[in-house]
């Protein structure tokens, strides 16, 4: 009874243990770009950055109205002096107290208001822009660290191929040693070639895993979650031939948020100008008050000073500039340069755009003839190495052709592999670039 109380209980806590140990998340690269727009760092810093612009947007707006403060005051003075509140000179000790409330308001400061609210508008849709671009720069590397993670993941099918094949040769290589039919060295090199491809093996492992850690890093993933990838079907790789590189590069420039970027910089540093030329012009501004006190020196009491003394004061004031030592001519100068540095940044940019999209463009078309070329490599290396295991099966053929024969069909497995992936990089960037979105 207690033996079956033993086997009932470990069956029960196995199906315990099946239960609490959930398979890995299986991740396609659209899991991926969903999940890291929504988690990445990047992408959180340059939201909040483009909080922090909207912020600096709705403060500027506000600093055409008025502002509105009280004040209020405890005086003592003895000897001769002037009353604080009733402006007349006395001999005696004063006791005074006051109270206002005053507000001012900017009328005319050389537009330099409208023109911060505007270069602010600019900034806030500079940063949105911004936002956009780590955005992209986020899917683009998770694009190709996935394509990457792929082609190790069916490397390491490769290589435990490659050595369930030179595990079975280093077999069949010991019975022909013990009959006698080859020498001690052949059966060596049967080992070495086996030893090789178990290197190989957990070299394309590690690989894989080291693609998977950047990728759950691009997903902020912790270390404790564990990630599968999704494979693609050969249905991606699809034939871009008959796009044309000059349409690809018209769609980016509209789709791609870099150069609008680069316009908005520009705009940006024109209107910083017309708000340093601001100090040319005068200031006009507006200010009122509000007032009350008391003093000792009155013999009325404290509530009826207050009625009496309560003064009511509007002022208009004007502010020309004269000279302030050359202060507004040098920040005229520095924002006048800085917009010719902006339009050399935009250029640059430009220029980065259209090497991006050639770059693409010319490796996709090529990589249309190199994966055809390695096909026919990879079918061509795969036939002759099964004739050469038949041949070796034989006796026909020693152990230093066969490891030969079976390299060179590594090789060609291996470069039809990546020209695959290549493929797929090209094209999937091409739809990108032009706004169609990643679809593997």
């Amino acid at each position: 009874m207690k033996l079956y109380l033993t086997i009932l209980s470990l069956f029960f806590l196995q199906l315990n243990f099946a239960q609490v140990t959930p398979s890995p998340k299986i991740w396609t690269l659209n899991d991926c770009i969903t999940y890291a727009i929504e988690n990445n760092i990047t992408i959180k810093e340059a939201a909040l950055s483009r909080s922090s612009s909207q912020v600096d947007y709705e403060k500027s707006k506000s600093s055409r109205l008025p502002n509105l403060f009280g004040t209020a005051g405890q005086n003592f003075s003895n000897g001769n002096a002037i009353d604080p509140i009733t402006s007349a000179f006395v001999s005696n000790q004063i006791n005074s107290t006051n109270f206002g409330i005053n507000s001012a308001m900017t009328l005319y400061q050389g537009n330099t208001i409208n023109n911060q609210i505007k270069q602010n508008e600019l900034l806030l849709n500079q940063s949105i822009l911004q936002e956009e671009v780590e955005k992209n720069n986020i899917v683009l590397n998770l694009l190709e660290t996935y394509l990457q993670a792929l082609y190790s993941k069916e490397s390491i099918d490769i290589a435990q191929n490659n050595l369930t094949a030179s595990e079975k040769e280093v077999l069949r290589a010991k019975s022909r040693l013990d009959a006698g039919s080859i020498a001690i060295n052949d059966y060596t090199e049967a080992q070495s070639q086996a030893a090789t491809n178990k290197y190989t093996l957990i070299t394309a492992k590690n690989t894989y895993q080291q693609y998977i850690i950047s990728l759950k890093q691009l997903l902020e993933l912790g270390p404790n979650e564990t990630m599968e990838i999704a494979t693609v079907t050969d249905s991606t790789l699809r034939s871009d031939s008959e796009q044309n590189k000059a349409s690809v590069y018209e769609n980016a420039i509209k789709f791609l948020p870099e150069l609008g970027v680069s316009n908005l910089n520009i705009a940006v540093n024109e209107k910083k100008l017309d708000i340093v030329k601001g100090p040319y012009l005068p200031t006009l501004s507006l200010t009122s008050s509000l007032g009350t006190g008391y003093t000792s020196t009155n013999l009325s009491s404290f509530s009826d000073q207050l009625n009496l003394n309560f003064n009511q004061r509007v002022g208009v004031s004007l502010s020309v500039p004269i000279f302030n030592r050359n202060a507004t001519k040098a920040a005229v100068k520095t924002a006048t340069i800085n917009i010719e540095k902006a339009k050399l940044q935009k250029q640059t940019t430009e220029k980065a755009v259209y090497k991006k999209i050639e770059t693409a463009y010319q490796n996709a078309m090529s990589a249309q003839e190199q994966i055809a070329a390695a096909e026919a490599a990879q079918t061509a290396a795969e036939s002759s190495f099964k004739l050469a295991q038949k041949k070796y099966e034989l006796g026909a053929l020693s152990t230093t052709d066969l490891v030969i024969s079976q390299n060179t069909y590594t090789n060609a497995q291996q470069t039809f592999l990546q020209a695959k992936y290549l493929q797929i990089l090209y094209n999937q960037l091409l739809e990108f670039y032009q706004g169609n979105g990643i679809k593997l």
